[in-house]
């Protein structure tokens, strides 16, 4: 008798970030295999996965290269305690990210997953200010609309109510500030013109808080969840420039901007400064093993560093942390971003991405604006393009075209009203055309 999965798959999942009552009419796609950016369901159907299933796979789903590597690591070691023992594969990958990560950041703490890395970065700001002489340093700030994680302490940072607003009397008290907002600026200006302007409401915050924050914490130039909303490097300057100024640590989230996703390494490499503390975890292994990396400056480092008896280590583990094939992958993955020379080729996809789309969807009625940076391109979805208002959430208008978007063979999870490509680096140009056709053609059955 033949399984049927998925009825299988509802009678035990309960699929993350889901009200599970919608599976009623749109069943779970119980997918076979992946290859490039193509998924294949167990009836033989294909979706271009132009989301990168969740941001996190770099070069394609099931890499030859990177598949090779933890093969090889696997007949090696599989895992070990990264307490007091070590291996080849972690101590080679800090040693070559210390080369590409930006300016002064110097040890890296491994963890296994992104919201874990994000607790370490509050974790270590808060006790770094502690064995510093500033106790006083107990809160921290975080832009309006962010995300950060799933975990008690990273939801305590983000802004989405979505995600956190049943949770708040959980949630330790933080300052959100005023992100900017630049498709709909409240100052008239133009992300590509402008000098940040609507930073004064950050200079505004930190002169009522600046003595007690630990640490403020970004997603540089992407808020992804937010619907891609994109912001010029100048904000992250004058930020790092307001932080020394207050003492306060920045701490860069680039778990969804990193390793290529804005057209640079990462989203800080498009600017003159460096964070404090840098997230990074998604594209780290190329989408395949769940790692993350909280990486530290040497100050920071230092402050921890002391006779046992004075109690400053830092105590905070993970049981996979520093997996060896998760390291084996992110080497497989610095290797073919080197040796093939990614980052260019992807530019070049960039252009011709956003020249497509724009094309295509540029002046449609209910398209208010498609921003991009690297190969993300954002559709924000609008119910009038003059005034910018928003359809009724009610609606699920970006929901009803994901749907759309299933029937004819393309994954594009909406945020909101907000569709978006984030495609693998590697994608080639004939699959984003039938990317784009595909998209057009679901926004036209739905909204017309």
């Amino acid at each position: 008798m033949k399984e049927n999965w998925v009825d299988t798959d509802l009678q035990y999942i309960w699929h993350p970030c889901s009200q599970m009552k919608d599976y009623e009419t749109l069943k779970p796609i119980v997918i076979e295999r992946g290859e490039g950016s193509m998924l294949y369901d167990v009836d033989g159907k294909e979706y271009i996965d132009i989301i990168s299933s969740w941001w996190c796979n770099l070069l394609g789903h099931c890499n030859p290269r990177i598949n090779e590597a933890i093969k090889k690591q696997l007949d090696t070691l599989e895992h070990v305690i990264f307490a007091n023992l070590s291996h080849k594969p972690a101590i080679t990958l800090a040693q070559r990210l210390s080369k590409l990560v930006p300016k002064g950041l110097a040890k890296f703490h491994f963890n296994d997953n992104g919201s874990g890395a994000v607790e370490a970065a509050l974790k270590m700001a808060f006790q770094y200010q502690y064995q510093t002489g500033h106790p006083e340093r107990q809160k921290f700030m975080c832009l309006s609309e962010g995300y950060h994680g799933e975990t008690i302490g990273a939801l305590s940072v983000g802004s989405m109510d979505l995600f956190a607003k049943i949770y708040k009397p959980m949630l330790m008290e933080t300052v959100h500030t005023a992100a900017p907002d630049c498709y709909r600026c409240p100052y008239g200006q133009q992300r590509d013109t402008c000098r940040c302007e609507c930073f004064e409401k950050a200079e505004e915050d930190f002169a009522k808080h600046g003595h007690e924050l630990a640490a403020v914490i970004v997603e540089p130039l992407v808020q992804g969840c937010a619907g891609m909303r994109m912001y010029p490097p100048l904000y992250l300057e004058k930020l790092r420039k307001l932080c020394d100024a207050y003492g306060v640590l920045l701490i860069a989230d680039e778990i969804a901007t990193g390793f290529g996703r804005t057209g640079k390494m990462f989203a800080f490499d498009h600017t003159s400064v460096s964070p404090d503390i840098m997230t990074v975890s998604k594209a780290l292994t190329g989408g395949y093993m769940p790692m993350s990396i909280t990486i530290v400056t040497q100050d920071i480092y230092d402050a921890f560093y002391a006779d046992y008896g004075e109690y400053k280590a830092f105590m905070h583990s993970h049981t996979y942390a520093g997996n060896p094939m998760g390291c084996a992958a992110a080497l497989a993955v610095l290797d073919i971003m080197e040796e093939d020379h990614v980052l260019d080729t992807a530019a070049e996809r960039a252009t011709y991405l956003h020249e497509q789309l724009n094309a295509a969807l540029g002046n449609h009625p209910h398209v208010g604006e498609i921003r991009h940076i690297g190969l993300i391109n954002a559709i924000e979805l609008v119910k009038d393009r003059e005034t910018k208002e928003a359809f009724d959430s009610k609606q699920r208008t970006g929901y009803q075209i994901y749907k759309a978007a299933l029937d004819r063979g393309l994954l594009l999870r909406p945020l909101g009203d907000v569709l978006y490509f984030n495609p693998a680096l590697t994608i080639d140009k004939e699959t984003l055309d039938t990317a784009i056709a595909k998209t057009v053609e679901a926004i036209g059955a739905v909204i017309g």
